[in-house]
């Protein structure tokens, strides 16, 4: 299972070659392929402030792709406490580190402070 972050749903939408061969292949070869509702939220802050522009019911079209929502929990919500060290890091990041640890996904992502983490379920998107 695979959780994209918000850079690669958005390298993934447009075949941006920014997203790696090996990350395309994690993509491809996945059971299951998440995109978290926490990313589709903050995906569209980024297109109501004008700094993106993301087509009309881009979560719809996600999903004809193939691409599994997944909601967030209290749990999820809750379970951002056990990554300390990633207190002042962005929100929705730290919110997909706890949603990737719980769901068990591997989390795709090319966020160089969450890289540099030792997670083993942080995996590069540019790779």
């Amino acid at each position: 299972m695979l959780l994209l972050d918000s850079q690669v749903v958005l390298w993934l939408a447009d075949d941006n070659p920014r997203l790696g061969q090996h990350a395309r292949r994690c993509i491809e070869n996945a059971d299951t392929v998440y995109v978290s509702a926490a990313t589709i939220w903050e995906l569209t802050i980024k297109k109501m402030l004008g700094k993106l522009d993301l087509p009309d019911a881009f979560d719809v079209a996600l999903a004809e792709q193939g691409i599994t929502h997944l909601s967030v929990t209290a749990e999820h919500a809750a379970g951002i406490e056990e990554f300390p060290e990633l207190l002042r890091h962005d929100p929705f990041d730290r919110l997909l580190v706890a949603q990737a640890s719980q769901e068990r996904c591997d989390l795709l992502t090319a966020d160089r402070a969450l890289l540099t983490t030792t997670y083993p379920f942080v995996v590069d998107a540019t790779r």
